[in-house]
């Protein structure tokens, strides 16, 4: 390295260093971050020093080219700022190419999900456990019309748990659900759900206290606690033989809706149903629908099959 660029990179290296105090790592990171820029930009004719907007564009888009993610993208390009700031600062440089660029676009986290079998064994457990016979069946009553309820209407926990006891009273195939906002939405339930629902219900009223919640508890709120929602799911989970760190009450939620888009359910009524105010939120559960049409592509077209041969 003799280049100009060079140069002003050990400088900059030695004011974080002197100046700024920084880690015998951070400075590495910077070193390589900036190494790595300026052979992009040497191979094409430009000097670090020197690189205009685009040509540091042009670096950017290389590291997605080769598969960087956008959180390492965004690290090299903070590097780059600090770097050009300095620059600025020496009076090296009469402007900040970066200035302009904007940070690469993290990409959203898929949500966690589970597949229709481990819904389907979590439910079977929940149902045996709940008509086996036994002292106390009010809990195992409970836990069931809980999951039946949750996987049939997608609901948030919060709005799972503090369902009003006059639901029961209702005795239609439609449950009015009171979400963020105090918005109020209608979903359908499975026939499956209104049993459960009835047949703890039935089991709630034999007992001597009245309650106001649907599913009630001696705790503060009168109502049984979110937290002890998803640590009795887990204990399920773990009945059913079913992996548990992924198991939570969200996680059903969004099992729910890709469900639902997997078998062919229109993307706004799925919003609807989940209850959300932006359609853009409902449409991360799409990646189901990616999967199964690359799927699709993938075993059924006849140039996709003969690239299988081939390989």
């Amino acid at each position: 390295m003799t280049d100009f660029s060079a140069a002003h990179l050990e400088a900059f290296l030695e004011m974080m260093s002197a100046e700024r105090g920084a880690a015998v790592n951070t400075l590495q990171s910077y070193e390589r971050d900036l190494k790595d820029a300026l052979a992009f930009l040497r191979s094409r004719g430009t000097q670090l020093a020197d690189a205009s907007p685009d040509d540091l564009r042009n670096y950017l888009s290389h590291l997605a080219s080769q598969g960087f993610m956008s959180s390492s993208q965004a690290r090299r390009l903070s590097s780059l700022r600090q770097f050009y700031k300095f620059l600025y600062a020496e009076g090296l440089r009469g402007d900040d190419p970066t200035g302009i660029l904007d940070a690469p676009r993290k990409a959203r986290a898929l949500p966690k999900t589970l597949s229709i079998d481990d819904v389907s064994r979590l439910i079977r457990q929940a149902e045996a456990e709940a008509s086996a016979a036994g002292e106390d069946t009010l809990p195992k009553l409970r836990m069931h019309a809980l999951i039946e309820l949750l996987y049939a209407t997608g609901m948030r926990v919060s709005e799972l748990v503090s369902l009003p006891a006059s639901v029961l009273a209702q005795n239609g195939r439609f449950l009015v659900i009171r979400g963020k906002g105090s918005k109020e939405r209608l979903v359908p339930l499975s026939y499956a759900a209104m049993r459960a629902m009835r047949s703890y219900g039935d089991a709630l009223r034999q007992k001597e206290e009245e309650s106001p919640w649907l599913f009630p508890s001696y705790g503060k709120s009168g109502h049984l606690p979110r937290q002890v929602f998803a640590r009795d799911l887990k204990s399920l989970a773990a009945r059913a033989g079913i992996k548990v760190a992924p198991i939570s009450p969200h996680v059903l939620r969004h099992a729910f809706a890709s469900h639902l888009l997997a078998n062919g359910a229109d993307l706004r009524a799925v919003q609807e149903l989940l209850g959300h105010s932006d359609i853009s939120t409902t449409q991360i559960y799409t990646h189901v629908l990616e999967e199964r049409l690359h799927e699709l592509v993938q075993n059924h077209h006849p140039l996709a099959k003969q690239a299988k041969k081939q390989d």
